[in-house]
């Protein structure tokens, strides 16, 4: 299983992750944020029926910066936003799509 040696926030707002396959994932603040895989953000459907957040336009103070990051058992990091928001659990496979995309 492919997991990160290191997890670092950059000074241009982008959290780099470098792998112990030695590769390395640049994922902006912004995209980590607006993909937070959490029910509240993305939503979720359970027996045809399903729930789709209200996106806000307003985006409280902090949004964008990570108070602190947690790991999650061995497989996954718990990030907590200065906007308090912290339910999203991303797990190592979900960060390295999102490391793609950047």
């Amino acid at each position: 299983m492919n997991q990160p040696k290191k997890i670092k926030r950059t000074d241009n707002n982008s959290l780099q992750i470098i792998w112990n396959d030695e590769s390395v994932s640049q994922i902006t603040l912004q995209n980590l944020r607006d993909k937070c895989p959490c029910v509240s953000c993305q939503g979720e459907t359970v027996l045809f029926s399903s729930y789709i957040p209200i996106k806000s336009p307003f985006k409280a103070a902090g949004f964008y910066e990570i108070e602190k990051i947690e790991p999650v058992g061995n497989y996954a990091v718990q990030i907590t936003w200065k906007d308090k928001h912290n339910t999203g659990i991303y797990s190592w496979d979900y960060l390295r799509e999102l490391g793609k995309e950047s």
